[in-house]
Protein backbone atom coordinates (compact mmCIF):
# COMPACT_ATOMS: atom_id res chain seq x y z
CA UNK A 1 0.00 0.00 0.00
CA UNK A 2 0.89 3.73 -1.10
CA UNK A 3 1.54 6.28 1.46
CA UNK A 4 -0.98 8.39 0.06
CA UNK A 5 -3.34 4.84 0.38
CA UNK A 6 -2.32 4.78 4.12
CA UNK A 7 -3.44 8.46 4.67
CA UNK A 8 -6.54 8.20 2.90
CA UNK A 9 -7.14 5.19 4.96
CA UNK A 10 -6.58 6.78 8.26
CA UNK A 11 -9.14 9.38 7.18
CA UNK A 12 -12.09 7.25 6.56
CA UNK A 13 -10.72 5.30 9.61
CA UNK A 14 -11.60 8.36 11.59
CA UNK A 15 -14.65 9.19 10.19
CA UNK A 16 -15.91 5.26 10.97
CA UNK A 17 -14.54 5.46 14.45
CA UNK A 18 -16.29 8.44 15.49
CA UNK A 19 -19.50 7.22 13.87
CA UNK A 20 -19.34 4.34 16.00
CA UNK A 21 -19.47 6.44 18.99
CA UNK A 22 -15.25 6.40 20.01
CA UNK A 23 -14.46 10.35 20.96
CA UNK A 24 -13.03 12.28 17.78
CA UNK A 25 -9.70 12.84 19.82
CA UNK A 26 -9.17 8.87 20.76
CA UNK A 27 -10.02 8.70 16.49
CA UNK A 28 -7.57 11.33 15.73
CA UNK A 29 -4.76 9.92 17.51
CA UNK A 30 -4.92 6.51 17.17
CA UNK A 31 -5.14 6.48 13.42
CA UNK A 32 -2.79 9.03 13.18
CA UNK A 33 -0.31 7.17 15.43
CA UNK A 34 -0.96 3.66 13.34
CA UNK A 35 -0.72 5.85 9.68
CA UNK A 36 2.98 7.37 10.80
CA UNK A 37 4.13 3.63 12.17
CA UNK A 38 2.88 2.10 8.99
CA UNK A 39 4.83 4.99 6.50
CA UNK A 40 7.79 5.21 9.24
CA UNK A 41 8.70 3.49 12.20
CA UNK A 42 7.02 2.99 15.86
CA UNK A 43 9.80 5.41 17.46
CA UNK A 44 9.29 8.15 14.89
CA UNK A 45 5.46 7.87 15.62
CA UNK A 46 6.20 7.97 18.87
CA UNK A 47 8.67 11.27 18.90
CA UNK A 48 5.90 13.05 17.14
CA UNK A 49 3.27 11.82 19.74
CA UNK A 50 5.24 13.69 21.82
CA UNK A 51 6.07 16.73 20.31
CA UNK A 52 2.54 17.07 19.48
CA UNK A 53 1.06 16.89 22.91
CA UNK A 54 3.83 19.52 24.02
CA UNK A 55 3.14 22.16 21.01
CA UNK A 56 -0.54 21.88 21.24
CA UNK A 57 -0.10 22.83 24.92
CA UNK A 58 2.85 25.34 25.05
CA UNK A 59 1.16 28.60 23.06
CA UNK A 60 0.32 31.53 25.08
CA UNK A 61 -2.82 31.94 22.87
CA UNK A 62 -4.43 29.03 24.16
CA UNK A 63 -5.10 30.81 27.37
CA UNK A 64 -8.72 32.10 25.33
CA UNK A 65 -10.27 28.65 25.63
CA UNK A 66 -11.05 28.62 29.21
CA UNK A 67 -11.52 32.38 29.58
CA UNK A 68 -14.31 32.15 27.43
CA UNK A 69 -15.57 29.48 28.58
CA UNK A 70 -15.77 30.78 31.90
CA UNK A 71 -17.45 33.61 30.50
CA UNK A 72 -20.19 31.80 28.86
CA UNK A 73 -21.00 29.97 31.70
CA UNK A 74 -20.93 32.87 34.09
CA UNK A 75 -23.48 34.46 31.56
CA UNK A 76 -25.77 31.42 31.11
CA UNK A 77 -25.92 31.50 35.11
CA UNK A 78 -26.66 34.94 35.45
CA UNK A 79 -29.83 34.92 33.83
CA UNK A 80 -28.72 37.60 30.48
CA UNK A 81 -30.54 35.20 28.52
CA UNK A 82 -34.25 35.26 29.62
CA UNK A 83 -33.49 38.94 30.05
CA UNK A 84 -33.23 39.01 26.37
CA UNK A 85 -35.86 37.47 25.29
CA UNK A 86 -38.15 39.47 27.44
CA UNK A 87 -37.06 42.37 26.28
CA UNK A 88 -36.96 41.53 22.94
CA UNK A 89 -40.39 39.76 22.88
CA UNK A 90 -41.73 43.42 24.06
CA UNK A 91 -40.32 45.32 21.41
CA UNK A 92 -41.76 43.01 18.53
CA UNK A 93 -44.91 43.01 20.58
CA UNK A 94 -47.77 43.16 17.71
CA UNK A 95 -45.21 42.43 15.02
CA UNK A 96 -46.34 39.49 12.45
CA UNK A 97 -43.85 36.03 13.62
CA UNK A 98 -42.88 38.68 16.95
CA UNK A 99 -42.04 35.86 19.11
CA UNK A 100 -39.92 34.33 16.50
CA UNK A 101 -38.09 37.21 15.71
CA UNK A 102 -37.53 38.27 19.30
CA UNK A 103 -36.22 35.05 19.76
CA UNK A 104 -33.67 35.53 16.77
CA UNK A 105 -32.47 38.46 18.36
CA UNK A 106 -31.91 37.48 21.60
CA UNK A 107 -30.07 34.54 20.38
CA UNK A 108 -27.73 37.11 18.28
CA UNK A 109 -27.28 39.51 21.62
CA UNK A 110 -26.96 36.27 23.86
CA UNK A 111 -24.37 34.70 21.12
CA UNK A 112 -22.39 37.59 21.92
CA UNK A 113 -21.51 36.69 25.93
CA UNK A 114 -21.37 33.10 25.40
CA UNK A 115 -20.23 31.59 21.84
CA UNK A 116 -21.51 28.18 21.75
CA UNK A 117 -24.52 27.31 19.78
CA UNK A 118 -25.10 24.13 22.32
CA UNK A 119 -25.71 26.51 24.94
CA UNK A 120 -27.82 28.80 23.07
CA UNK A 121 -30.10 25.94 21.80
CA UNK A 122 -30.40 24.67 25.64
CA UNK A 123 -31.13 27.76 27.17
CA UNK A 124 -33.59 29.14 24.36
CA UNK A 125 -36.05 25.21 24.60
CA UNK A 126 -36.52 26.44 27.87
CA UNK A 127 -36.93 30.22 27.80
CA UNK A 128 -38.40 30.76 24.14
CA UNK A 129 -40.59 27.35 23.02
CA UNK A 130 -43.09 27.24 25.97
CA UNK A 131 -43.85 30.88 25.63
CA UNK A 132 -44.05 30.86 21.58
CA UNK A 133 -46.90 27.52 22.43
CA UNK A 134 -48.41 30.46 25.02
CA UNK A 135 -48.95 32.63 22.65
CA UNK A 136 -50.52 30.56 19.92
CA UNK A 137 -47.46 29.66 17.53
CA UNK A 138 -47.55 26.10 16.10
CA UNK A 139 -44.94 23.61 18.03
CA UNK A 140 -42.85 22.95 14.56
CA UNK A 141 -41.94 26.45 14.07
CA UNK A 142 -41.55 27.19 17.95
CA UNK A 143 -38.80 24.15 17.90
CA UNK A 144 -37.30 25.19 14.48
CA UNK A 145 -36.56 29.07 15.52
CA UNK A 146 -35.05 27.75 18.68
CA UNK A 147 -32.59 25.70 17.05
CA UNK A 148 -32.20 27.51 13.86
CA UNK A 149 -31.38 30.49 15.38
CA UNK A 150 -29.18 28.91 17.79
CA UNK A 151 -26.27 28.79 15.31
CA UNK A 152 -25.60 32.25 15.43
CA UNK A 153 -23.51 31.20 18.79
CA UNK A 154 -20.47 29.81 16.86
CA UNK A 155 -20.94 32.52 14.22
CA UNK A 156 -21.26 36.30 16.41
CA UNK A 157 -17.98 36.48 18.03
CA UNK A 158 -16.72 35.82 20.57
CA UNK A 159 -17.19 32.15 18.88
CA UNK A 160 -15.49 28.61 19.95
CA UNK A 161 -15.16 27.91 16.45
CA UNK A 162 -13.44 30.59 15.45
CA UNK A 163 -10.56 30.10 18.38
CA UNK A 164 -10.77 26.20 16.80
CA UNK A 165 -10.05 27.92 13.62
CA UNK A 166 -7.81 30.19 14.29
CA UNK A 167 -5.27 27.96 16.44
CA UNK A 168 -5.04 25.37 13.60
CA UNK A 169 -5.08 27.85 10.42
CA UNK A 170 -2.73 30.18 12.94
CA UNK A 171 -4.50 33.24 12.29
CA UNK A 172 -5.43 36.08 14.68
CA UNK A 173 -8.34 34.92 17.00
CA UNK A 174 -9.14 39.05 17.40
CA UNK A 175 -9.42 39.26 13.42
CA UNK A 176 -11.53 36.50 13.46
CA UNK A 177 -13.57 38.02 15.93
CA UNK A 178 -14.41 41.07 14.12
CA UNK A 179 -14.84 39.38 11.10
CA UNK A 180 -17.83 37.74 12.15
CA UNK A 181 -19.41 40.69 13.05
CA UNK A 182 -21.38 41.50 10.17
CA UNK A 183 -21.95 37.96 8.74
CA UNK A 184 -23.95 37.43 12.10
CA UNK A 185 -26.13 40.38 12.14
CA UNK A 186 -26.88 40.13 8.28
CA UNK A 187 -27.37 36.28 8.91
CA UNK A 188 -30.48 37.25 12.03
CA UNK A 189 -31.64 39.93 9.71
CA UNK A 190 -32.32 37.20 7.32
CA UNK A 191 -33.57 35.10 9.91
CA UNK A 192 -36.00 37.76 11.46
CA UNK A 193 -37.19 38.89 7.44
CA UNK A 194 -37.65 35.25 6.17
CA UNK A 195 -39.88 34.64 9.71
CA UNK A 196 -41.82 37.97 8.91
CA UNK A 197 -42.60 36.81 5.36
CA UNK A 198 -43.89 33.24 6.54
CA UNK A 199 -46.00 34.78 8.85
CA UNK A 200 -47.04 37.34 6.50
CA UNK A 201 -47.91 34.84 3.57
CA UNK A 202 -48.03 31.13 4.93
CA UNK A 203 -49.78 32.03 8.48
CA UNK A 204 -50.44 28.12 9.28
CA UNK A 205 -46.65 27.60 8.94
CA UNK A 206 -46.04 29.80 12.18
CA UNK A 207 -49.32 30.10 13.65
CA UNK A 208 -51.04 26.88 15.46
CA UNK A 209 -54.25 28.36 14.76
CA UNK A 210 -53.99 32.16 13.05
CA UNK A 211 -52.36 35.43 13.35
CA UNK A 212 -55.02 37.24 15.04
CA UNK A 213 -55.68 34.76 17.79
CA UNK A 214 -51.81 35.23 19.06
CA UNK A 215 -52.10 38.78 18.38
CA UNK A 216 -54.55 38.97 21.29
CA UNK A 217 -52.75 36.61 23.29
CA UNK A 218 -49.68 38.82 22.62
CA UNK A 219 -51.25 42.33 23.87
CA UNK A 220 -51.09 40.56 26.98
CA UNK A 221 -47.86 41.25 27.89
CA UNK A 222 -48.05 44.94 29.44
CA UNK A 223 -44.81 45.08 31.53
CA UNK A 224 -42.79 48.62 31.35
CA UNK A 225 -40.05 48.83 29.24
CA UNK A 226 -38.00 51.37 30.82
CA UNK A 227 -36.84 49.44 33.80
CA UNK A 228 -36.20 46.11 31.40
CA UNK A 229 -34.21 48.29 28.77
CA UNK A 230 -31.60 49.48 32.13
CA UNK A 231 -32.51 47.62 34.60
CA UNK A 232 -31.84 43.99 32.68
CA UNK A 233 -30.21 44.29 29.40
CA UNK A 234 -27.84 47.08 30.19
CA UNK A 235 -25.27 44.35 32.01
CA UNK A 236 -25.77 42.32 28.43
CA UNK A 237 -24.64 45.91 26.50
CA UNK A 238 -21.83 46.04 29.02
CA UNK A 239 -20.74 42.68 28.39
CA UNK A 240 -20.70 42.71 24.96
CA UNK A 241 -19.15 45.99 24.55
CA UNK A 242 -16.13 45.43 26.95
CA UNK A 243 -15.69 41.90 24.94
CA UNK A 244 -16.02 43.28 21.26
CA UNK A 245 -15.57 46.91 21.87
CA UNK A 246 -11.84 46.26 23.54
CA UNK A 247 -10.91 43.64 20.95
CA UNK A 248 -12.03 46.56 18.12
CA UNK A 249 -10.21 49.19 19.38
CA UNK A 250 -7.00 47.91 20.46
CA UNK A 251 -7.38 47.76 24.26
CA UNK A 252 -7.29 43.97 24.95
CA UNK A 253 -6.26 40.90 23.23
CA UNK A 254 -8.50 38.27 22.98
CA UNK A 255 -6.71 36.43 26.15
CA UNK A 256 -7.43 39.78 28.46
CA UNK A 257 -11.01 40.43 27.17
CA UNK A 258 -11.94 36.87 27.84
CA UNK A 259 -10.62 37.31 31.28
CA UNK A 260 -12.68 41.01 31.72
CA UNK A 261 -15.67 39.39 30.08
CA UNK A 262 -15.64 36.57 32.27
CA UNK A 263 -15.29 39.23 35.64
CA UNK A 264 -17.91 41.77 34.32
CA UNK A 265 -20.49 38.44 34.27
CA UNK A 266 -19.19 37.53 37.61
CA UNK A 267 -20.33 40.77 39.20
CA UNK A 268 -23.65 41.05 36.87
CA UNK A 269 -23.91 37.36 38.98
CA UNK A 270 -23.24 38.64 42.38
CA UNK A 271 -25.14 41.87 42.00
CA UNK A 272 -28.54 39.92 41.25
CA UNK A 273 -27.60 37.12 43.89
CA UNK A 274 -27.85 34.39 41.41
CA UNK A 275 -24.56 33.06 42.67
CA UNK A 276 -23.98 30.42 45.42
CA UNK A 277 -20.63 28.88 46.36
CA UNK A 278 -22.02 25.25 44.94
CA UNK A 279 -22.99 27.00 41.60
CA UNK A 280 -19.64 28.74 41.29
CA UNK A 281 -17.96 25.83 42.52
CA UNK A 282 -20.08 23.32 39.61
CA UNK A 283 -19.13 26.35 36.70
CA UNK A 284 -15.38 25.90 37.61
CA UNK A 285 -15.20 22.10 37.18
CA UNK A 286 -17.93 22.64 34.15
CA UNK A 287 -14.81 24.97 32.69
CA UNK A 288 -12.22 22.90 33.37
CA UNK A 289 -13.75 19.60 31.80
CA UNK A 290 -14.76 21.47 28.78
CA UNK A 291 -10.83 23.54 28.69
CA UNK A 292 -9.16 19.58 29.19
CA UNK A 293 -11.52 18.03 26.23
CA UNK A 294 -10.42 20.62 23.66
CA UNK A 295 -7.06 21.04 24.73
CA UNK A 296 -7.10 17.23 24.08
CA UNK A 297 -8.39 17.54 20.76
CA UNK A 298 -6.09 20.01 19.87
CA UNK A 299 -3.40 17.30 21.22
CA UNK A 300 -5.15 14.87 18.26
CA UNK A 301 -5.52 17.54 15.93
CA UNK A 302 -1.54 17.85 15.97
CA UNK A 303 -0.37 14.26 15.34
CA UNK A 304 -3.17 14.13 12.74
CA UNK A 305 -1.59 17.11 10.76
CA UNK A 306 2.01 15.56 11.62
CA UNK A 307 0.32 12.38 10.00
CA UNK A 308 -1.10 13.90 6.88
CA UNK A 309 2.21 15.38 5.92
CA UNK A 310 4.24 12.01 6.46
CA UNK A 311 2.06 10.36 4.02
CA UNK A 312 2.18 13.14 1.84
CA UNK A 313 -1.49 12.43 1.16
CA UNK A 314 -2.02 16.84 1.65
CA UNK A 315 0.56 17.28 -0.83
CA UNK A 316 -0.75 14.36 -3.64
CA UNK A 317 -4.04 15.82 -3.41
CA UNK A 318 -3.05 19.42 -4.39
CA UNK A 319 -0.89 18.66 -7.22
CA UNK A 320 -3.63 16.68 -8.47
CA UNK A 321 -6.27 19.53 -8.24
CA UNK A 322 -3.28 21.57 -9.42
CA UNK A 323 -3.16 19.30 -12.84
CA UNK A 324 -6.82 18.99 -13.12
CA UNK A 325 -6.72 22.97 -13.52
CA UNK A 326 -9.89 23.55 -11.79
CA UNK A 327 -10.67 27.26 -10.96
CA UNK A 328 -10.14 29.24 -7.89
CA UNK A 329 -14.50 28.80 -7.52
CA UNK A 330 -14.79 25.21 -8.36
CA UNK A 331 -12.21 24.80 -5.49
CA UNK A 332 -14.24 27.09 -2.72
CA UNK A 333 -17.53 25.79 -4.14
CA UNK A 334 -15.84 22.43 -3.81
CA UNK A 335 -14.61 23.06 -0.14
CA UNK A 336 -18.12 24.49 1.16
CA UNK A 337 -19.96 21.94 -0.13
CA UNK A 338 -17.91 18.98 1.56
CA UNK A 339 -18.28 20.71 4.69
CA UNK A 340 -22.11 21.14 4.33
CA UNK A 341 -22.33 17.06 3.94
CA UNK A 342 -19.61 16.02 6.36
CA UNK A 343 -22.42 18.42 8.52
CA UNK A 344 -24.40 15.52 8.40
CA UNK A 345 -22.67 12.79 9.71
CA UNK A 346 -19.74 14.31 11.83
CA UNK A 347 -19.99 17.31 14.69
CA UNK A 348 -18.61 21.06 14.07
CA UNK A 349 -14.97 20.45 16.21
CA UNK A 350 -14.22 17.31 14.05
CA UNK A 351 -15.04 18.63 10.99
CA UNK A 352 -12.67 21.71 11.29
CA UNK A 353 -10.07 19.09 12.67
CA UNK A 354 -10.47 16.89 10.09
CA UNK A 355 -10.65 19.20 6.80
CA UNK A 356 -8.95 22.40 7.68
CA UNK A 357 -5.53 21.17 7.59
CA UNK A 358 -6.27 19.50 4.34
CA UNK A 359 -7.94 22.76 2.89
CA UNK A 360 -5.17 25.07 4.14
CA UNK A 361 -2.53 22.49 1.74
CA UNK A 362 -4.69 22.36 -1.72
CA UNK A 363 -6.30 25.49 -2.06
CA UNK A 364 -4.61 28.18 -3.53
CA UNK A 365 -3.54 31.24 -1.27
CA UNK A 366 -6.34 33.27 -0.02
CA UNK A 367 -7.78 35.33 2.85
CA UNK A 368 -7.93 32.85 5.97
CA UNK A 369 -9.67 35.30 7.63
CA UNK A 370 -12.62 35.50 5.00
CA UNK A 371 -12.09 31.56 4.13
CA UNK A 372 -12.33 31.01 8.49
CA UNK A 373 -15.32 33.34 8.17
CA UNK A 374 -17.13 30.99 5.33
CA UNK A 375 -16.05 27.59 6.80
CA UNK A 376 -17.47 28.33 10.53
CA UNK A 377 -21.08 29.15 8.20
CA UNK A 378 -20.73 25.68 6.16
CA UNK A 379 -19.82 23.87 9.52
CA UNK A 380 -22.56 25.21 11.49
CA UNK A 381 -25.30 24.60 8.64
CA UNK A 382 -24.45 20.67 10.10
CA UNK A 383 -25.80 21.71 13.46
CA UNK A 384 -29.29 21.76 11.37
CA UNK A 385 -28.93 18.95 8.89
CA UNK A 386 -29.97 15.15 9.77
CA UNK A 387 -28.86 12.46 10.73
CA UNK A 388 -26.65 13.94 13.03
CA UNK A 389 -27.89 17.73 13.78
CA UNK A 390 -26.70 18.32 17.05
CA UNK A 391 -28.71 21.75 17.36
CA UNK A 392 -31.40 20.18 16.56
CA UNK A 393 -30.88 17.20 19.27
CA UNK A 394 -30.23 19.73 22.26
CA UNK A 395 -33.45 21.09 21.55
CA UNK A 396 -35.13 18.09 22.05
CA UNK A 397 -33.47 16.75 24.90
CA UNK A 398 -34.22 20.18 26.67
CA UNK A 399 -38.06 20.02 25.54
CA UNK A 400 -40.59 19.86 28.30
CA UNK A 401 -43.52 19.00 26.41
CA UNK A 402 -42.35 15.73 25.16
CA UNK A 403 -45.18 15.33 22.08
CA UNK A 404 -42.93 17.30 19.66
CA UNK A 405 -40.54 14.67 18.00
CA UNK A 406 -37.30 15.05 16.54
CA UNK A 407 -38.30 15.38 13.37
CA UNK A 408 -40.72 18.22 14.11
CA UNK A 409 -37.22 19.58 15.05
CA UNK A 410 -35.44 18.74 11.97
CA UNK A 411 -38.60 20.22 10.06
CA UNK A 412 -38.85 23.68 11.42
CA UNK A 413 -35.57 24.24 11.31
CA UNK A 414 -35.02 23.42 7.53
CA UNK A 415 -36.24 26.82 5.87
CA UNK A 416 -33.06 28.13 8.82
CA UNK A 417 -30.95 26.10 7.00
CA UNK A 418 -32.26 27.06 3.76
CA UNK A 419 -31.77 30.59 4.48
CA UNK A 420 -28.11 29.98 6.36
CA UNK A 421 -27.19 29.02 2.73
CA UNK A 422 -28.00 31.87 0.85
CA UNK A 423 -26.43 33.72 3.01
CA UNK A 424 -23.36 31.42 3.00
CA UNK A 425 -23.37 32.46 -1.02
CA UNK A 426 -23.74 36.43 -0.22
CA UNK A 427 -20.65 36.10 1.41
CA UNK A 428 -18.53 33.80 -0.26
CA UNK A 429 -19.51 36.10 -3.32
CA UNK A 430 -18.76 39.37 -1.43
CA UNK A 431 -15.97 39.05 0.91
CA UNK A 432 -15.78 42.72 1.86
CA UNK A 433 -18.45 41.59 4.09
CA UNK A 434 -16.55 39.50 6.04
CA UNK A 435 -13.54 41.92 6.33
CA UNK A 436 -14.86 45.51 6.19
CA UNK A 437 -14.35 45.96 9.63
CA UNK A 438 -10.84 44.83 10.29
CA UNK A 439 -8.38 47.37 11.08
Amino acid sequence: MSDTAIGLACILGVIILIQTGMHIAISLMVLSFIGIVLVRDVNVAGALLARSAYESMAVDSLAVIPLFVLMGLLVAGAGIGRDTFDLASRMMKGVRGGLGIATVGANAVFAACTGTSIASASVFTRIAVPQMLRYGYSPRFAVGVVAGSSVLGMLIPPSLLFIIYGIVAQVSIGHLFIAGVIPGIILALAYSIMIYLRARYDEKTVYATSYEDARQKEIAITEAMTGLIFGRLFPVFFIVFVVLGGIYAGYFTPNQAGAVGAAAAFIVGLYRRLFTVKGLADIALETGRVTAAIMFLLMAAQLYSQMLTTTGLAQDLAEWLKSSNFSYGVLITGYLLLLVAMGCILDSLSIILIVVPFALEIIPKTDLIWFGVLTVVAVEMGLLTPPFGVACFVTHSNLQDKSISVRDVFSGSMPFTLTMGFVLILLTLFPFLSTALLP
